[in-house]
Order: structure tokens, then C-alpha cells, then sequence
């Protein structure tokens, strides 16, 4: 049969192209998609700007009445009109004060609202992402891009907009009450505004990549981090905490590195922006001193001029500041916006079809073959075969053969290279992911578990389960007997990955799920091979029960456990070489399952 194109996603395996994403240059770009998330709040963000604007009215109104202040002391020494301007000023910064409160409020509020529907959007993004892009991404790299770098977005949004305005307003208003006061003085002012801009430019491409490398390494030892805790027992089994801890400090010393190169581009960027901007202030003092010598300036003119520049100075270094922020922003927005065009390799089709109703289960492998890359050879080639509902059959071979590629190919977990799977006539990939996987219940051979209660553990498979569903679910799966005897009973708490609790408890806990699921089609991945004697049993009279009726495909890594298969497949490098029941399959004496079942059976 010639090959079937996918539907739901690339043909080429999961890791050549496995999830498409677009790498962006760095540009104001990847900001501005922030836009859609902030339109919900225009209005409150719009009442913060005219309260901003307020504020910095207010700030701009504190030179003008300190320059009536002291001429109306040292010049016309006129204690009713000191005592009316004190007052004044006194109002002005209480209008400032509130103004600022609110304005301070409103964009806050608004802030951690936007970053976290941004975090939730980009979990959301990740968890519907396919296996594939896991086995290339450590999940401490990822934990890093949804905190510190959508952290430094919330930053950015809380902080930088609010003061990007504020300094603008100033550095404009400033100005412009600069240009009324005194026009000679103001030109001596502006004349460094090319020099700080020109340091803006010639600094701000290194800040932006030393920021994006920081970032990077920080990703990299959380990642490190993440990976040595989650193999803690391995790693103290085998004595390596010495080298995991070097591991590490290699890790943060790539990182400290960086840092110390950003935080010194960083140095020397404000340092020559604050010595020309002050250089000028100076400049300033100088010829305002002469023209007061001279009687062409009152003292309370020059003092409101001096206030003026120093705001322009001030909002020219925050605003250098800012600049620097931004290109941390730019890069860290750039990441996340990485991460969220992201698409999946395995996708929905464009028109689902609709499973029957009552589904039977039959499952169809067609000529299927898979590699996990382009370049590689196919993993499994030209898998037929055909399970009737309710029939059980078992995979076995040797490690290697493909057992667990063919059993994750059914769930579409990837997309087979060449051919077609079937379940009750249609093709996998014409179906959404919901609606396959729900039909399918996996009970693996190390079963994950959250760390929450047993019952929120059963209950995972359906949320909307009552009591009597889960209590049902736990006694089919023989999990009844040992919860009764829990202090908690349901709601003992079993530790993350489940590690209060016996291998075997873990394992019929698994099994309630998939119970509580009712799936039509069952996948078995030899969930007894690590199990003593007595749990083995109480999981092979819960498995018992679960495979009642269902269509069920078991990968035996031991050949003891395929007695209740109604027939066996034999892989050998990808390929089935051989089916029967397992004893046609022994009465063959040069066959592979015979050698393999007098090895290890």
C-alpha cells in the first residue's frame, strides 16, 4: 500500500522538524504581541496615564513655585507671600502623592493580570506540545522561561512603561520649561542630548546580547538543577553528589561570567551617560553663576533652572536606564514568544470525524512504518496486523525491537512516517487528540503519580467522577484493600511521583485511573515486571479485571506475563517476524520467540 500523508501533523517524525518554531531577531517586535494581552485593560491603563500626567505636572510645577519662593524671600522678602507659596507647594506634592498612588495601583494591578494570563496562555501552550519536543527541551529550561524571564516581562510592564512615561514627560516638559526660563542656558543643557543617545546606540547592542546570554545560562543551570533532583536517588546511589555539584558551579560560573560582562557594559553605559549628563549640570552652574554676577538672573530663576536641568539630566539617565531594561526585556520576550510559536508535530485535523457510538474497539495497523528522524532508518517498518475488539495480543522482543514505538503510535504521541492506524474503521490522524486518547487508557510500567491525594489521583482521569465512581474504580483495581488501611484513606497524601507508596500501590492506583477512564482500547507496558511477589498478584487480579472486554496491547518485556494474551507478535529490528498464541509460537524450536522465551521466559 503507498503511503498515507498525515493529517494531523508532519510525516518526518518528531525531531527533524519535530516542533516548527521561529526564532526571531531581536526587535522592539516581540513587545508589541504583547498588545492583544493588554487591550482587555485599555481603560484602567488609560486612567493610570492622565494620573501619571497629573503627577508629573506636579513635578514640573516644583521649580516654578520654588523660583517665587525664594525670590519672594532673598529678593522681595515678603513674608505673606512666602507663607501663601509654602502653602502651595505643599498642595502640589499632596496632588502628586495621590496621583501617583493611583496611578501606581492601576498599573500594577493591570500588570500582574497581563503576566499571568501570559504564563497560564504559555503552560497551556506547553502542555499540548508533543513528546517530542520534551525528549529536546529540559524541563528546567522551561520552569526558567515561565519565571524569570516572563518575570522579567512582568518587570518590564510594572515598572519600565510606567517610568518610560514619567522620565519622557519630564525630559519633554522639562525642556520646554527650560526653553521659558532661560534660552541660553537651555541650549548649554541640550547640547549633550546627541552624546547620551550615541552611548545609548553604541552600548545597547552588547546589553542586549550579554542580557540574552544571561538568561540563557540561567535556563541552563535550572535546567542542570532541575534534572539532578529529579534523579536524586540515582545520583546518591551512585555517590555523585560531589560531581553534580561541580556540574553546577561550571554552570553558574558560565552564568557569573556573563553577568560580570553585562553588569560592566552596563557600568560603563551609565557612567558616561551621568558624566556628560552632570558634566552639563555643571556647565550650567557656571554660566547661570556669571549671569547673576552680571544681574541679568535672579537667584530663584537660576535655582528653578537648575531643578529643570537636573530633571532633564535625571530623565535622560532613567531613561538610559530604561534603555538597557528594555534590550533585557526584548530578549526575554523574544524566548517566550520562541516557546509560543512552537507548534506541535502532532496536531488536530481540520474537520475531525466523530467516532461511532458504542465504539468496539478494533484496532488496524496498516503497513505502518516510523523513524524518528529524517536521516535516520525507520524504527519499525511495515507493521501489519489487525486486533479485534476485545482481543488481547502481545508484543515481545528484544530491547530495541520498536514495542514501545508501536504502542506510541496508537495515542499518536507521534505520527507514523508511512502508512495508517485505525480505530473502528477511521483513520487516527482524522480524529482530535481528545477524542483518540480518551478512548485509549495507558497503564504504564512506572506509573506517574501528582503529588496531591490518592483521590485526586484516581480522579485524574475523569474530574467530574462522583465518590461511588471513585470508590468503584479503586476496588476493581484491587487499591481498596490497602487504602482502607491508610490513616487518610483517599485523602492520604502520597508525596511527589507518588513516593509514599509501594511500587505496587503506585501500580493499582494507575490501574483505577485507567478503570475510572472506561477506555475501549487498553496499553499495557508490563506493569508487574518490578513488582514482588504479593503486589504482582493483587496488580495481575486488578489487570485481570480491566482487560475484561477491552481490546488490549501488551509490551511483555518478560514472556511469563503474555500467557493471557490471545496472540503474540514477535519484533525483530522493527519488523513482526512472527504471531501465534504462545504455544504455537513455542512449538517452533528455531523460531525467535522459542530462543527467546528458553533465555529469559
Amino acid at each position: 500500500m503507498s503511503s498515507t500523508p498525515a493529517r494531523g501533523g508532519s510525516i518526518e517524525g518528531p525531531a527533524g522538524d519535530a516542533e516548527s518554531s521561529a526564532r526571531p531577531r531581536f526587535s522592539a517586535a516581540p513587545l508589541t504581541r504583547l498588545l492583544p494581552l493588554v487591550k482587555p485593560y485599555t481603560s484602567r491603563l488609560a486612567v493610570a496615564f492622565v494620573f501619571l500626567l497629573i503627577a508629573a505636572a506636579a513635578g514640573l510645577v516644583f521649580p516654578a513655585v520654588m523660583r517665587y519662593l525664594l525670590d519672594a524671600a532673598f529678593e522681595q522678602k515678603d513674608k505673606l507671600a512666602l507663607d501663601r507659596i509654602a502653602i502651595g507647594l505643599v498642595t502640589v506634592f499632596a496632588v502628586q502623592a495621590i496621583a501617583n498612588f493611583v496611578q501606581v495601583y492601576l498599573l500594577s494591578s493591570c500588570t500582574e493580570r497581563i503576566v499571568a494570563g501570559l504564563r497560564a496562555r504559555t503552560f497551556a501552550h506547553l502542555i499540548r506540545l508533543s513528546p517530542a519536543f520534551f525528549t529536546e527541551r529540559r524541563t528546567g529550561e522551561l520552569t526558567s522561561r515561565l519565571s524569570s524571564d516572563l518575570g522579567l516581562l512582568q518587570s518590564l510592564l510594572s515598572t519600565w512603561v510606567s517610568e518610560l512615561s514619567r522620565q519622557s514627560l519630564f525630559l519633554i516638559g522639562g525642556a520646554v520649561m527650560m526653553f521659558v526660563t532661560n534660552f541660553r542656558l537651555t541650549l548649554t543643557t541640550l547640547a549633550v542630548v546627541p552624546l547620551v543617545v550615541g552611548a545609548a546606540i553604541f552600548f545597547g547592542r552588547s546589553l542586549r546580547k550579554a542580557s540574552a546570554s544571561v538568561q540563557d545560562r540561567i535556563a541552563d543551570a535550572m535546567g542542570m538543577a532541575d534534572e539532578s533532583f529529579g534523579a536524586i536517588r540515582t545520583v546518591q546511589s551512585f555517590t555523585r553528589e560531589a560531581e553534580e555539584t561541580r556540574r553546577f558551579g561550571a554552570s553558574l560560573r558560565e552564568l557569573v561570567g556573563v553577568a560580570v560582562y553585562r553588569a560592566r557594559t552596563r557600568a560603563l553605559f551609565f557612567s558616561v551617560v551621568g558624566f556628560v549628563a552632570f558634566g552639563a549640570v555643571a556647565a550650567v552652574l557656571w554660566q547661570g553663576g556669571t549671569q547673576v554676577l552680571e544681574g541679568k538672573l535672579t537667584a530663584g530663576t537660576l535655582v528653578a533652572f537648575l531643578f529643570y536641568a537636573l530633571f532633564v539630566a535625571a530623565a535622560v539617565g532613567s531613561l538610559a536606564t530604561l534603555f538597557g531594561n528594555f534590550q533585557e526585556a526584548v530578549g526575554a520576550a523574544t524566548r517566550v514568544w520562541e516557546l509560543l510559536d512552537t507548534r506541535p508535530s502532532v496536531s488536530d485535523p481540520e474537520i475531525p470525524l466523530s467516532l461511532p457510538a458504542p465504539l468496539r474497539g478494533e484496532v488496524c495497523f496498516d503497513t505502518v512504518s516510523f523513524r524518528y528522524m529524517p536521516a535516520q532508518p525507520d524504527v519499525v517498518s511495515d507493521i501489519t496486523f489487525t486486533m479485534a475488539p476485545g482481543e488481547v495480543v502481545a508484543l515481545v522482543g528484544r530491547s530495541g525491537a520498536g514495542k514501545t514505538t508501536i504502542a506510541s503510535l496508537l495515542p499518536r504521541f507521534w505520527d507514523v512516517t508511512r502508512g495508517r492506524i485505525t480505530l473502528d474503521g477511521l483513520d487516527v490522524r482524522d480524529l482530535t487528540l481528545d477524542t483518540l486518547r480518551n478512548a485509549i487508557g495507558i497503564v504504564p510500567q512506572e506509573p506517574v503519580l501528582f503529588s496531591g491525594t490518592i483521590r485526586e489521583n484516581i480522579a485524574y482521569a475523569n474530574p467530574r467522577a462522583t465518590e461511588e465512581d471513585i470508590l468503584r474504580a479503586a476496588s476493581a483495581a484491587h487499591a481498596w484493600e490497602f487504602i482502607t488501611r491508610l490513616p487518610d484513606g483517599l485523602d492520604t497524601r502520597v508525596g511527589e511521583r507518588g513516593v509514599k507508596l509501594s511500587g505496587g500501590q503506585r501500580q493499582r492506583i494507575a490501574i483505577a485511573r485507567v478503570f475510572l477512564k472506561n477506555p475501549a482500547v487498553v496499553i499495557l507496558d508490563e506493569a508487574t515486571s518490578s513488582l514482588d511477589t504479593e503486589s504482582e498478584r493483587y496488580v495481575e487480579e486488578a489487570l485481570e479485571e480491566l482487560l475484561d472486554g477491552r481490546t488490549t496491547l501488551i509490551i511483555a518485556h518478560r514472556l511469563s506475563t503474555v500467557r493471557r494474551a490471545d496472540r503474540v507478535m514477535v519484533l525483530d529490528a522493527g519488523r513482526i517476524v512472527e504471531t501465534g498464541s504462545h504455544e504455537e509460537l513455542l512449538e517452533r524450536e528455531d523460531g525467535v520467540y522459542a530462543r527467546l522465551y528458553a533465555i529469559g521466559g
